[in-house]
């Protein structure tokens, strides 16, 4: 049996699966391929956003500081608005989709820092007494539900924490 990933581990390989994602939606030319990848950029970070607020920060309350996980959570309810943009237009038709994904990219790219810094959540939550093999193990399988389920219907309209509802 292969040895299951930490946490972190697992929430830092999604960070770089999207970066390079981004990457890729940078260079990506004609024949819809920028939508596919804004697409699966939207996938990816719609089931890494729901694995850290379901599962991963309400572990790390108590040990990681309360104002950066607030933040976080600021931060990926800016990132589902644009997430929700995104899933709804199209990159023939709107005229900002290109845009959108590129707020999107440094959006996120300011968040990972945020996490992933000497002191950030990541630091934070390693320093603690957290037991990051079994949280990993509980965030692989609720990964592993989500894609079934986003693949299945369809990534679901954003459920904002910190934000009143707006319709996108």
């Amino acid at each position: 049996m292969a040895k299951s990933e930490d946490a972190i581990a697992l929430l830092k390989a999604d960070h770089r699966k999207v970066e390079e994602l981004f990457k890729d939606f940078e260079k990506a030319k004609g024949d819809g391929r920028k939508e596919r990848l804004a697409r699966q950029i939207c996938l990816e970070l719609s089931i890494h956003t729901a694995l850290e607020e379901e599962i991963f920060y309400p572990a790390c309350e108590g040990t990681v500081e309360e104002e950066l996980l607030k933040e976080s959570y600021v931060e990926h309810d800016a990132a589902k608005l644009l997430i929700a943009e995104i899933e709804a237009g199209s990159g023939e038709s709107d005229e900002y989709f290109d845009e959108k994904v590129k707020v999107l990219s440094e959006e996120i790219e300011h968040h990972v820092e945020e996490e992933e810094k000497p002191g950030g959540v990541f630091a934070q939550a390693r320093k603690g007494k957290m037991e990051l093999d079994v949280l990993g193990e509980r965030l692989a399988a609720r990964k592993k539900e989500l894609l079934r389920q986003y693949k299945a219907d369809g990534v679901p309209e954003p459920e904002l924490t910190t934000m009143d509802e707006v319709s996108v």
